[in-house]
This record gives C-alpha cells, sequence and structure tokens, in this order.
C-alpha cells in the first residue's frame, strides 16, 4: 500500500490529504498508517522530513469523534517549535471536519491565557510536557478521555530531562488508549519509555537513506587552523541565499556566528541558552530570508522544517552517521536540489567510513580553493519588520499585504512571509523597499488602528 486513496478514512479526512496534496505515502507512512489506523500502538524511529507527523496526525483524526466536546488526544513535543508545526499539520489535514478545536499549550508564555483557551474543552491538545503538567496541576486540563496519546521526537523529551514529567502525565490517562511513540533515535531510554506506556507495539525502523539525487554531498579534509577560512571561502565563492551551519556545541556555535559576523555576514546563532521569544524570532527570520546564515546545535535545530533549504553545512562534522544524515536531510526537500558540505580534520577521518557504509555509495572528496581578492559576505535579500499587534487585535495577513500594497504603495512581489502571532505579527520585506513599508507602517493604519512598529536587527 503506497496510496493515501487506499487508506480506510473519511471523507473529510481524504479531502484533508488531497488538499494537502499528499499523494503517495512516504516509507514511515506506508509502514505504521495502517496499523495506526487499526488502533494499534507504534513506536516509530524515522529521520526528519520522514513524514511522520502526518502519520500520527491522520491517525489522531480519525480516532476522533468530532460531535462529543471531550479532550481525546494529546500529542507532547521536546519544544514549542515542533508544537507549533504539529499543530500546523493537525490543521491543514482536519480542515474539512467542522467544529474541530485543537490547542497549542507550550511554555514561555503566560499561564493564563491558555487557561482562558481551556473554558471549552478542546477535542486535541498539542504542548510541551512542563506546561501540560502545570496546567493539570491546577485542575485546568481533563484526560479522563483521552484516545490517543503521541510522544513525538520521544529520544529528545528524555534528552531534555522531561521523564518526569511524562510520566506524571501519563499516570492521568486512561490505561485503555492508544499510545504511538515516534524518535530519530532508539536508544534504552526510550526502548523502557515504550515498554512502560505501550502495549503490544507495532515497531517500525525506517532505514536513514538518503538519495544522491535529492543532496550533492561534497567532503572537504581540512586543518582544524582552515575549518573558519574553508567555509568562508565556499560562501563567497557559491553564494548560497541561505545556509544551515552545525557546531557540536553551544560555544562553538556562538564563536563562529560572531566570527561570520565581524566578516559581515548575516547571521544569526540558534542554541539552548537563547530564550523562547529569542528562539522564535532566530528561526522567523532564518524561514523568511531576512537572515542568510544560521548556526546552530543539533539539539537547537531538532524540529526545524524550512521547506526550501538550499545548503546546509558540517562545519564540525557529526558525532554518528545517522546524525549526519539527520543533518543533510532538511536540504533537498520537495522535489527541490540540495547541497551539503562537510569540513573534516584528518583526526575525524574516521567517522566518513560509517558515513559511506550507511550511504552505501562512496563520499565524493574535493579540494578546497581559497578565495581570491576582495569577498562581498553573504547578506540577507529581506528584512523583518514587527508589528506590535497581532490575533488578539484580529489582524490577519490580508490586513498587513492590504497596508502594505494600499496606502504604502509597495509591489506584492516585494512582500514576503507573514507571520501572525497572538500579540504580534511579522512581515519580511524586500531590503530595497524595506525603509518604504517602515515609515508608511508607523504614518499610516492597519485597520483603522495605529501599531508600534520595529525592525529586526
Amino acid at each position: 500500500m503506497s496510496d493515501f486513496s487506499e487508506l480506510t478514512l473519511s471523507p473529510a479526512l481524504h479531502q484533508g490529504v488531497t488538499a494537502a496534496e499528499y499523494l503517495e505515502m512516504t516509507p514511515v507512512q506506508a509502514a505504521s498508517l495502517p496499523a495506526i489506523l487499526a488502533g494499534r500502538d507504534v513506536i516509530a524511529q524515522a529521520m526528519t522530513g520522514s513524514g511522520k507527523t502526518a502519520a500520527f496526525a491522520l491517525g489522531l483524526l480519525a480516532a476522533i469523534d468530532a460531535a462529543s466536546i471531550r479532550l481525546q488526544g494529546l500529542v507532547l513535543c521536546p519544544t514549542r517549535e515542533l508544537a507549533d508545526q504539529v499543530s500546523k499539520e493537525i490543521r491543514r489535514l482536519a480542515r474539512f471536519i467542522p467544529n474541530l478545536k485543537v490547542l497549542t499549550l507550550c511554555g514561555g508564555i503566560p499561564l493564563r491565557p491558555h487557561l482562558a483557551s481551556l473554558a471549552h474543552e478542546p477535542h486535541l491538545v498539542v504542548g510541551t510536557p512542563g506546561r501540560i503538567l502545570e496546567l493539570l496541576q491546577k485542575g485546568a486540563l481533563p484526560l479522563a478521555a483521552i484516545r490517543v496519546l503521541v510522544l513525538d521526537e520521544a529520544d529528545r523529551m528524555l534528552d531534555m530531562g522531561f521523564s518526569d514529567d511524562i510520566h506524571a502525565i501519563t499516570a492521568q490517562i486512561p490505561r485503555k488508549r492508544q499510545t504511538l511513540l515516534f524518535s530519530a533515535t532508539y536508544n534504552d531510554a526510550v526502548r523502557g519509555i515504550s515498554r512502560q506506556f505501550q502495549r503490544d507495539a507495532l515497531d517500525i525502523s525506517v532505514t536513514a537513506t538518503l538519495s544522491t539525487e535529492e543532496v550533492g554531498q561534497l567532503f572537504f579534509e581540512v586543518g582544524e587552523s582552515a575549518r573558519f577560512d574553508t567555509l568562508t571561502s565556499l560562501l563567497v565563492q557559491h553564494r548560497p541565499e541561505s545556509a544551515l551551519v552545525f557546531c557540536n556545541t553551544r560555544h562553538a556555535v556562538r564563536e563562529l556566528a560572531t566570527r561570520l559576523a565581524e566578516q559581515g555576514h548575516s547571521v544569526l546563532a540558534l542554541h539552548g541558552d537563547l530564550d523562547q521569544r529569542d528562539r522564535e524570532e532566530v528561526l522567523l527570520r532564518f524561514a523568511n530570508r531576512s537572515c542568510a546564515l544560521l548556526v546552530a546545535t543539533d539539539v537547537a535545530a531538532r524540529g526545524l522544517d524550512i521547506k526550501d533549504m538550499p545548503v546546509v553545512i558540517n562545519h564540525d562534522m557529526a558525532t554518528t552517521a545517522e546524525v549526519h544524515l539527520h543533518r543533510i536531510g532538511r536540504t533537498g526537500r520537495a522535489g527541490c536540489k540540495g547541497l551539503a558540505w562537510t569540513l573534516c580534520t584528518p583526526h575525524e577521518r574516521h567517522r566518513t567510513l560509517a558515513i559511506e557504509e550507511l550511504q552505501g555509495t562512496p563520499l565524493d572528496w574535493q579540494t578546497p580553493i581559497p578565495a581570491s581578492g576582495t569577498q562581498k559576505p553573504l547578506t540577507a535579500g529581506m528584512v523583518t519588520l514587527v508589528i506590535d499587534g497581532g490575533r488578539q487585535d484580529k489582524l490577519r495577513p490580508g490586513d498587513l499585504l492590504g497596508a502594505l500594497t494600499g496606502d504604502a504603495g509597495l509591489a506584492a512581489d516585494s512582500i514576503g512571509k507573514i507571520d501572525i502571532y497572538a500579540t504580534r505579527a511579522y512581515v519580511a520585506i524586500n531590503r530595497r523597499s524595506a525603509d518604504q513599508a517602515f515609515r508608511a507602517l508607523v504614518a499610516g493604519r492597519i485597520k483603522g488602528r495605529r501599531f508600534r512598529v520595529r525592525r529586526l536587527a
């Protein structure tokens, strides 16, 4: 079975799948969905971009009775960003199911709005363990009718120290339920969670492979002292529109981002020391092309889903072949050709043997070419403007688009991605038009109101 049309889904879910333009199932979907739809527990290992979210989202939605105003499904995620992505995917597939209520409940924002939103019980909740447990302790989240529990990126949640929270939450969910566990890696801790919370789970492991047709990989052997110069030479010679650069530690991420910024590159850092607002804005600016380079650790980048990522660069080699494939799997998606460059010192060369074995194809080794003459740094094509108004002010993307193309006089093609949050909105503007847009929004009105506007540096 490989076609979504062969699945036993309601007409509304088939409509949702068709509207999402899903045709053939990915390997993890084909392996897991028949069992999930049959109500069986599943533990699945699959890499980033494998389609696991759609798999459990369809399982959740198929199990929900929208006519019953009870909380019937709970998804636990390690980070707010991943929870937001999961909620969007669920809503996208559920768009033809009338009156379905999905809530996203994560830390990093005040508790009061979440308590207010739970005054009317939702059908589905997606959230982080800490916030879910906090709401349970206040008696605000009823779990007695839960039919399906999903633990998404279980390995990451355990790495982040959520084991006790997961146990405390699961203890309040009926034993007679379906439990779906998805993880990028299998280790003893993940298997232990499965043994405790699942019954006769179907064990699925999708082999981590990557087609050379999707991602063109190049490996460069460099001395440790030449690693940075090789990176900058590659950047200024190839000039990618954007690139995700991996380092192995937070310290290395901060140091590399600082050095790249000193050379004039448009760069941001993503690591575990950022607070929630800063992390959100870093991810948003990279996704909307108002930042050219994002330097990140593996942990910080888990759940990062940018559909059109031209280049992934391993400034530091991944510690395992599986992690390497997770990294470079973020490029070469949705029919787009991707590039992956890996810098490797002689003492790291042994790690490439495992990558070669896992891929089943020889690696392409290249000699780095030093940059010649004066090279312009990479700059972002867009600039992000922040409007201090959002969903609570009834702002919609069309309102911002209208304000910018109307009185502001901007061409529609100079306006990029628009993101609306509860209390703020972000709009990406072509760099050439950013000053004009900023002045117009400061001086003008949106939906008849004035809002504070600022520019993200």
